[in-house]
């Protein structure tokens, strides 16, 4: 094999850009997370997902094998008022859950073709994945670091900072106690809780709550922090080269990862994080919970009070 170019990556991980080396020489891992397939994608979703195909490409194009991994997330994604989005799409649509991941699912590809972005070596979907979910689940409590209430388990932070001080906060950059006092794990309702920083890494299901797995705890599902450590160590291994995606997800999403991975084997998942900046649209991030965005298909036909005329698609790409 030809003697491939040395290439720096900036490394959330440290804050700082790094002479990149592969965990095996030649080879690549890379895990990026992928969208919750509740609705439409709009421009900032696709951004991230367009930064990271440049990322794959290269990678590619300079000499290494990549398995890239992106997820599909279809449960366990809650809203700040403890609703699954899933759910909360299947109720508006009046569709079946898995109706609604496979219409937006297949949403997303189209989307993804349209900019010309290549798929994914895999792309794993949450709900196919319970198992693999549910034995991290047990891990993590064998270790000691989550615990059991009413059929729900919760990540108890309080514990793993204190054992782990340079571990947790390390990815976000930020001071624990802001951590512990910041955490918008609060807002889901969950007053069981021991410390209202400490997470749900699988949660007891309501009477009405429509996806549910069997579990020793509970009829429940996972955390949404869960899921991506559980597939990409399935896939990449505990540790593995390159987590990325978006810049939003830094923290809680990703610090949580980090803790749940390490709280299950002591094990870093990954050697360098990679994220992609936020679109902004007049001003603020471009988010669906905010209202604050414009579609891709909008950005096409120019149907949007946002511009003034359409874009072909290889534009949209490039100004991503």
């Amino acid at each position: 094999m030809s003697e491939i170019r040395p290439v720096k990556i900036y490394n959330s991980l440290s804050g700082k850009k790094e002479v990149f080396e592969p965990l095996t020489p030649g080879r690549i891992g890379m895990y990026v997370c992928g969208p919750t397939v509740y609705n439409d994608v709009h421009l900032g979703n696709c951004r991230t997902f367009v930064s990271f195909d440049v990322i794959y490409r290269y990678l590619m194009h300079i000499g290494y094998k990549v398995r890239y991994v992106r997820n599909i997330t279809d449960v366990g994604h809650l809203l700040d008022d403890g609703e699954d989005r899933m759910a909360k799409g299947a109720r508006l649509d009046q569709l079946e859950p898995m109706e609604v991941a496979q219409k937006y699912t297949v949403g997303f590809h189209d989307i993804m073709r349209i900019l010309n972005t290549l798929p994914p070596s895999i792309e794993p979907r949450a709900t196919g994945h319970i198992p693999e979910q549910i034995e991290m689940v047990q891990a993590i409590l064998d270790r000691g670091y989550a615990y059991a209430i009413n059929g729900s388990v919760y990540f108890d932070v309080s514990k793993f900072a204190k054992e782990n001080p340079s571990v947790y906060g390390r990815l976000s950059g930020r001071v624990i106690d802001e951590l512990l006092a910041e955490s918008r794990e609060n807002l889901k309702n969950q007053d069981e809780k021991k410390h209202s920083a400490d997470f749900a890494i699988w949660i007891k299901a309501s009477e009405e709550h429509i996806m549910r797995w069997n579990s020793a705890w509970s009829v429940g599902f996972p955390g949404w922090h869960l899921e991506c450590s559980a597939m990409s160590t399935k896939y990449l291994g505990k540790t593995f080269d390159i987590h990325g995606g978006g810049g939003d997800l830094k923290f809680p999403h990703h610090e949580n990862e980090v803790a749940q991975n390490h709280g299950s084997c002591g094990c870093q998942p990954a050697n360098y994080w990679m994220h992609a900046n936020m679109l902004l649209l007049n001003g603020r991030k471009m988010s669906k919970s905010e209202g604050n965005t414009i579609a891709p298909t909008e950005l096409f036909t120019g149907d949007s009070p946002f511009v003034t005329k359409g874009y072909s698609p290889m534009v949209v790409n490039f100004l991503c």
